[in-house]
Formats: C-alpha cells, structure tokens, sequence
C-alpha cells in the first residue's frame, strides 16, 4: 500500500515537484504525465486537482495527504491536520487600493475571493464593511467603481502595480502546507510516517 497525495495543479505542484527532486526522489512520472489526473510512482500515488478540492479530498479520506496554499486553509477551514509548512509558495494577503485613495464618507465596500478571511480581518479590527464576492480578476473591482478596496493573495505586486493599485495593509504571510487526514494519519502511519518524514528532511546543499 502506498501514500495517496492530493496536488495543487499548477505553481504549487510545480515547486512541489522540484522539491522532491532535491531530496532525490524521481518526479520524472509526475513532470511527463500530460494530461493524466492520476499518477503512481514507485513511492506514492498522486492525483491533481485544485486548491480548494484538493482539502475537501483529504477531508473526506480520497487522499491521505495534500499540498496547499495556506490560503486555502484559512478561507475554509476544512477539517484535516494541517501538518507542517513548506519552503515555497510564499505569497501575503493584503488589502489593496486605489493610489491615493480618497475614502468616501460611508461604509467601506471590500471585493475578494476570500470572504471568510476578509470578514474576520474587518472583525478583528473592529471596522463594519460591506464584502462583494468575486471569482475573477478582483483588481477590475475598485477600477469599475464597483469596490473602495480589495482583499486578494499578493505574491510580486506586479499586476495590482499594473492596474493602478498598491498594497496599503497586509493581512497574513502564507506558504504552501502539507495537510492529512486525520484517520489516515492515525491508521495508516507505518505508511504515511517515511513519506512525511522525507518530506521533512533537510537537503546538504554541500
């Protein structure tokens, strides 16, 4: 029997893939597998799917470990072991605005993805906003006058630079994290605990 591993498609599983490589374990099935969801290699089988799904399939026992943004977590807060950190995927969410915005005399309207994180950050600071929720490109929102702010992962700052907005508060520095099953971790140990511990291990760079 061997680990099942939940991937981020995309930046995520590409880090995760050159992560592995550093501690000589062969991704070479992973980087050539095409369009395939599904990959066995000689230490795990992996499947890829995104973020947010791949917490709901470690939730529900379909994977026994995943790699998500930190992100991820703290917006839905799904029930799983959120194990340890890794060293890449480092990105901040922060709220973003207008350059020299003038605030208008009524209550804040704030667009996000992430309405759960933007709700508790206004919470925690005491401020009542009204939050729009969005799936797309967030940025558009204070330029269309739809939104005063908006609340967003900032990895480069590159894009909010390119459309006219800048950081003016930062709300929490994220990287990627490896989660578990809670079930799997406590049935499946002998087998998830030299997977885990792999991963864990640190790399002579001499």
């Amino acid at each position: 029997m061997k680990p099942v591993i939940a991937l981020t498609k995309g930046r995520v599983e590409k880090q995760f893939l050159a992560y592995l490589e550093e501690r000589a374990i062969d991704s070479t099935p992973l980087v050539e597998k095409g369009r395939k969801l599904s990959v066995e290699t000689d230490q795990a089988i992996y499947f890829f799917a995104k973020g947010v799904d791949v917490t709901t399939y470690v939730e529900h026992g379909i994977a026994d470990l995943g790699v998500v943004g930190e992100d991820i977590i703290a917006e839905f807060q799904p029930d799983v072991f959120n194990l340890f950190p890794l060293p890449f995927g480092a990105c901040k969410m922060a709220v973003a605005a207008e350059k020299e915005k003038v605030w208008p005399d009524r209550k804040k309207r704030i667009a996000s993805k992430y309405t759960n994180i933007t709700k508790q950050f206004y919470l925690d600071k005491g401020e009542s906003v009204d939050i729009i929720k969005l799936e797309g490109s967030v940025e558009l929102a204070p330029l269309l006058g739809l939104a005063d702010a908006i609340v967003d992962i900032v990895e480069t700052g590159t894009t909010l630079k390119e459309n006219g907005l800048e950081v003016i508060e930062d709300i929490q520095h994220f990287t990627a994290r490896v989660i578990a099953n809670r079930s799997s971790l406590k049935m499946k140990r002998d087998i998830l605990q030299p997977y885990i511990t792999l991963l864990q291990e640190e790399v002579s760079t001499s």
